[in-house]
């Protein structure tokens, strides 16, 4: 395959900066139409599930709480993530668009990049909600309220930004002289500085700091939380409290179960170096990806009484007003 290239000089060297890059993707997997509308279902889906439990914590008074801030912080970022990732790939696949402009291709990374920083960070949040609210129960609404909560969300959107923007702006350095085919299924910040002929060596740096400091770090803090919140607990006498303390922390716990587990299988296999069949690492890295951000407002939706309570009053105040309605049509017809 071919593409424009730009050369420009550069300290006696050539530099060579492609027009695009051509996504691998699910090119020669067999029956990848079926796996494309698969994640066109799951894109929709998503978007319907993290728009409900949105507008229930927007809508719901009850609701306008330190915790429930941080589950709309991590619902806005399943959505943001989805969409910066799964409709691209769509449009390259289903319509054979697999070269992918080299703006448009970093601006893909960045937003995937970033947003699955703001997933692991988003979790956090909610490990420190829980944290305060069982480690220090007489304090919590002094410690973390709503405003501290917000500074802390800001934060959490912040810190990302800049690592994963530093990470972006170094692939800008890098010539690439031979292959411009990603194997990937979008512009995936590792695959995309592997092509090129410069040393990628500090952007090899930045990738594995960015796994560190935006994945890893997270994961290491919700633990450590999650230990003095056990010692917390066993320090209380009753053991159905205990139980009940603890039941405020399943749904997190399952959330971050659902996103790390892929992410360390994926990244142990890569740093032991095994070899695996491109289409299975693709396959892999897409479910893991795709799936999280829809199941994350399912589980908090079942596994969350406050929320499971408003939606049974929205769906009775709605029963009530269709009533009434029939009543006052009754009636109209009635007096004519």
């Amino acid at each position: 395959m071919t593409s424009q290239m730009s050369t420009t000089p550069v300290l006696n060297t050539t530099f060579i900066r492609p027009y695009g890059f051509y996504i691998r993707g699910f090119y020669d997997l067999e029956n990848s139409n079926y796996y494309l509308i698969f994640l066109g279902v799951i894109y929709v889906a998503t978007l319907l599930a993290n728009a409900l439990i949105m507008s229930i914590i927007w809508f719901a008074q009850p609701l306008h709480t330190p915790k429930y801030f941080g589950v709309f912080s991590l619902a806005l970022v399943d959505v943001s993530y989805s969409t910066s990732l799964i409709p691209k790939s769509l449009d390259m696949f289903i319509y054979g668009n697999r070269l992918v402009e080299y703006n448009t291709c970093l601006t893909q990374m960045f937003f995937v990049q970033y947003f699955s920083a703001m997933e692991s960070y988003a979790l956090i949040v909610l490990a420190y909600d829980r944290f305060i609210a069982i480690c220090f129960p007489l304090r919590c609404q002094t410690i973390n309220s709503n405003t501290k909560m917000i500074i802390v969300i800001i934060i959490s959107w912040f810190i990302p930004f800049i690592v994963v923007l530093t990470m972006v702006c170094f692939v800008t350095r890098l010539s690439y002289c031979k292959s411009v085919i990603v194997n990937s299924f979008f512009c995936d910040h590792g695959p995309v500085f592997k092509i090129s002929c410069s040393d990628y060596s500090i952007n090899w740096f930045l990738a594995s700091f960015f796994v560190v400091s935006l994945l890893f770090f997270p994961l290491a803090l919700i633990l450590l939380s999650y230990v003095c919140i056990v010692v917390a607990l066993l320090k209380i006498a009753e053991i159905d409290s205990r139980r009940k303390a603890f039941k405020t922390c399943t749904s997190h716990l399952i959330l971050v179960a659902i996103f790390y587990v892929p992410l360390l299988v994926t990244n142990i296999i890569a740093w032991v170096n095994v070899n695996i069949d491109t289409n299975t690492r693709i396959l892999n890295t897409s479910l893991s990806v795709s799936i999280p951000p829809l199941l994350n407002p399912i589980i908090y939706t079942l596994k969350t009484e406050e929320i499971m309570v408003q939606i049974k009053k929205y769906i009775r105040n709605s029963g009530d007003k269709i009533g009434n309605n029939h009543q006052a049509s009754d009636s109209t017809l009635m007096y004519h």
